[in-house]
């Protein structure tokens, strides 16, 4: 099978090649390597993939639309993972034009480029972020979710919106996975373990907001991608019950799904970071904060439909998952 993944020296990205890779699939991967965090780590990635005889290294902005086209032209993907695309809920109410630029158009180029070029299924990453206000617990993707705190938010429902226009009008099979806090080895440096973990062994404090009563879905990398291969696998169908009196978020006549990829075990932070303490075996000063704009106080993913059509559920214990990635963190940078 020959897919494309955008997003190939992200943190998921890579770490979903090495095991279609692995398991002989040839992977067509397109990243910009831009400076949002450090560059050197999405080069430390790519290295793992680079000496794959079936792995194609293209440098590219899913935001260039002659590019993406060229690269749909040139090499046929049978299946496309778009990860590609602008993260962090905070950053975007500091530079929301890159938002625009990467979730948006370059979404839509990507999903021109499965019009164009038979695509037989397009699964991208949404984000747990798109429950925005709801306060129903746990989130199902059959709620309604039109209440975003955020421009990322916005960025993502409005890629679940453009991807079930193109399956409706063009019968081209897409799959949203809403990914919940994602973690562990090779993770990203904006991501609050990574900062937490560089700071407590550095002896500087950390910033907790919410006071620290967040409450997150926090999920390993590894469940994550064997969540997003199995839903690759399983080209999404129309769902002949739907019913446009009550309609279904989740499903559509059209060949569409959304899942939600979460471990489903909810974890105060206060207790996150006392597991990385205890990993770490050194004890965090904490800057008690209030919540910041465009954060959200608790996720919580319901992953029924995850396990009733892939039969699939995250199950990597947060205190195995967190020491894996100190093991990596302190091997990685020889602390």
């Amino acid at each position: 099978m020959k897919i494309l993944i955008t997003g190939t020296a992200g943190f998921i990205g890579s770490t979903l090649a090495q095991r279609l890779l692995a398991r002989g699939d040839e992977v067509i991967g397109v990243d910009n390597l831009n400076d949002y965090y450090d560059v050197q780590l999405k080069k430390d990635r790519l290295a793992k993939l680079t000496p794959h005889k079936g792995f194609t290294d293209i440098r590219l902005g899913i935001e260039d639309a002659k590019g993406i086209d060229k690269v749909f032209s040139d090499h046929q993907p049978d299946k496309v993972v778009n990860l590609a695309a602008q993260a962090g809920v905070r950053y975007s109410l500091e530079n929301p034009q890159a938002y625009i630029d990467a979730n948006i158009t370059g979404f839509l180029n990507i999903l021109e480029g499965c019009r164009h070029h038979g695509t037989k299924h397009l699964v991208y990453a949404s984000s747990s972020s798109v429950y925005g206000a709801n306060t129903a617990m746990p989130f199902s993707v059959h709620n309604n979710v039109d209440h975003p705190v955020s421009l990322y938010a916005a960025s993502k429902k409005s890629n679940e919106l453009m991807a079930h226009t193109y399956s409706h009008l063009f019968d081209i099979p897409t799959t949203g996975l809403r990914f919940f806090t994602v973690y562990g080895p090779w993770g990203r440096p904006d991501m609050a373990l990574f900062l937490f973990t560089r700071k407590i062994l550095a002896g500087e404090p950390i910033d907790v907001f919410n006071y620290g009563n967040h409450r997150r879905d926090f999920t390993y990398i590894d469940d994550i991608v064997e969540g997003v291969i199995r839903t690759l696998d399983n080209v999404a169908l129309p769902n002949q019950d739907w019913n446009g009196d009550s309609p279904d978020p989740a499903t559509s006549k059209a060949p569409y799904r959304l899942y939600n990829i979460g471990s489903n075990k909810p974890c105060e932070l206060l207790r996150y970071i006392e597991i990385l303490e205890d990993c770490l075996g050194k004890k965090a000063e904490m800057n008690l904060l209030p919540l910041q704009p465009g954060d959200v106080p608790d996720t919580y993913a319901d992953v029924d439909a995850l396990i009733k059509d892939v039969d699939y559920k995250p199950e990597t214990p947060i205190e195995s998952g967190v020491k894996n990635f100190v093991e990596w963190y302190r091997d990685y940078y020889q602390i």
